[in-house]
């Protein structure tokens, strides 16, 4: 269930983390992507970051989160370094637009702990805005 939190109740971290998401989905909408900019962090530490580049590469599935989460796994320093099993356990994820089902469902079976969405999806939203597919995790 994805959770609203106004302005006035988001720390300034959250807040950083979701201006550097934002910087790339303007990239994105620069590059005629749908913009969707996203930064996945752990201890306050900038793991990967990514936009959408389906256009670009031709290949629907090629959505910010899943070009992160490709960076993160084919980084040897930092693959070493998540869990085996549920590579995204400790780990949080800002997105400037709540993810799509598709990668709603991949973060859930990766583990990841939290999600801050910038705005809903109506149209594909994977953690409420169509379908709750993130019982597992927080998403705000």
């Amino acid at each position: 269930m994805t959770t609203y939190a106004p302005i006035s109740e988001q720390a300034d971290t959250h807040l950083f983390w979701q201006d550097e998401a934002l910087k790339l989905a303007e990239e994105a909408l620069a590059a005629n992507e749908v913009p969707v900019g996203c930064v996945f962090v752990r201890d306050g530490v900038k793991l990967a970051a990514a936009r959408n580049r389906t256009n670009e590469l031709g290949n629907a599935t090629r959505h910010a989160e899943l070009e992160a989460i490709d960076e993160m796994l084919s980084t040897p320093s930092l693959a070493s370094t998540l869990d085996p099993d549920f590579p995204l356990k400790g780990i949080t994820l800002y997105v400037t637009v709540e993810p799509c089902i598709m990668c709603a469902s991949a973060l859930r079976q990766m583990g990841i702990d939290q999600v801050f969405c910038g705005c809903l999806n109506e149209r594909f939203g994977g953690c409420g805005g169509v379908l709750g597919v993130n019982e597992q995790y927080a998403c705000f």
